[in-house]
């Protein structure tokens, strides 16, 4: 689907302009063009709302149009409220299509791992996205990632991808994308029993197991022994009969 969007280049700048501009429904933007050529440009919310719901979202490409002018483009930033998360500003850049551009396209993991169906295992997305290089024309809506024969603690990593062809990858070969990890209290349990075994097979005692020997240990010769009080009064007891 091509999206065209119409733009005005703006002739009023600051805060209280822009502000205006957001109460209005519009938007102000800067499209970055070639030769270090920056238009500050309005333009409406809606336009910006349309791209973003898109299948391919920040990396749509578009034409944009003013001053009889139209141009492809794509989206370089979006600023927004960091409390309310609205767009404030858009920055746009000027695409070639003949010219080749790096992105970061989303990863979608495809099929049921091994691992969780029948080993008890999760899947966990270590990185959502892996940056290409293609021309405008090729950029994917998403990479789809076959873990179907994904193991416990087995991974899929960005060398195990395979692409059409025009798309390069630029991410490192070894970044994991996704892992099939134990739960945790599984994976606790087994390590704490691990060394539960380490210990008694070197035949030590831990050391909760020592302490409460001690303590038995020592009950065991108190009662043996009378404390000395005890057996003064019974020498005392003893003299008292004699008399």
């Amino acid at each position: 689907m091509s999206f065209k969007i119409k733009a005005e280049k703006r002739e009023v700048f600051g805060k209280n302009a822009s502000r205006r501009l957001r109460r209005e429904g519009m938007m102000p933007a800067i499209f970055y063009g070639a030769q270090n050529v920056n238009i500050p440009l309005t333009l409406n919310k809606k336009d910006i709302f349309m791209i973003l719901k898109s299948d391919t979202g920040e990396n749509t490409v578009f034409q944009i149009s003013f001053d009889s002018e139209i141009k492809d483009a794509m989206i370089k930033e979006l600023q927004r409220n960091p409390v309310t998360d609205e767009i404030l500003h858009a920055d746009f850049i000027h695409i070639a299509m003949d010219k080749a551009i790096r992105v970061s396209v989303p990863v979608a993991a495809v099929g049921e791992a091994v691992g969780v169906k029948t080993e008890g295992g999760f899947v966990d997305f270590i990185n959502r996205e892996v940056e290409v290089e293609c021309f405008p024309k090729d950029i994917p809506e998403h990479i789809e990632i076959d873990i179907s024969n994904l193991h416990l603690r087995q991974s899929f990593k960005v060398e195990d991808l395979v692409l059409q062809e025009g798309i390069q990858v630029i991410s490192d070969p070894e970044t994991i994308l996704v892992l099939v990890e134990v739960p945790a209290k599984e994976e606790e349990i087994a390590v704490a029993k691990e060394e539960e075994e380490e210990i008694i097979s070197e035949g030590e005692e831990p050391e909760i197991i020592k302490k409460e020997k001690e303590e038995v240990e020592e009950e065991a010769e108190e009662e043996k022994e009378e404390p000395e009080l005890i057996k003064k009064e019974k020498g005392e007891k003893k003299e008292k009969k004699e008399e």
